[in-house]
């Protein structure tokens, strides 16, 4: 059974850090693209960073570089975002997902990221 559990999450001030994670079972971890999505309230899910498969590719919107950093770790199947120098306009529920071609495709549950004074 393909599971992605996020965790890390919480509330945070302007300018706080978090570190999300993502463990990942089921699948061979290894062979798939990880990415960070996100989704705020009234708005569309969005690209986040992704990173590919050993981790020689990164990829980051443009309202994130220089303040996230995306990496994996392929011997306990993870990946994880660091979020620094964090904004209000961060505030979404963060999901992670696993890519592999068109057809393989699998999302977490989610974890809310709140950054707030």
């Amino acid at each position: 059974q393909v599971q992605l559990v996020e965790s890390g999450g919480g509330l945070v001030q302007p300018g706080g850090s978090l570190r999300l994670s993502c463990a990942a079972s089921g699948f061979t971890f290894s062979t798939y693209t990880m990415g960070w999505y996100r989704q705020a309230p009234g708005k569309e899910r969005e690209l986040v960073a992704t990173i590919s498969v050993f981790s020689l590719d990164t990829n980051y919107a443009d309202s994130v570089k220089g303040r996230f950093t995306i990496s994996r770790d392929n011997a306990r199947n993870t990946v994880y975002l660091q979020m620094n120098s964090l904004k209000p306009e961060d505030t979404a529920v963060y999901y992670c997902k696993a890519s592999r071609g068109s057809r393989d495709n699998y999302w977490g549950q989610g974890t809310q990221v709140t950054v707030s004074s």
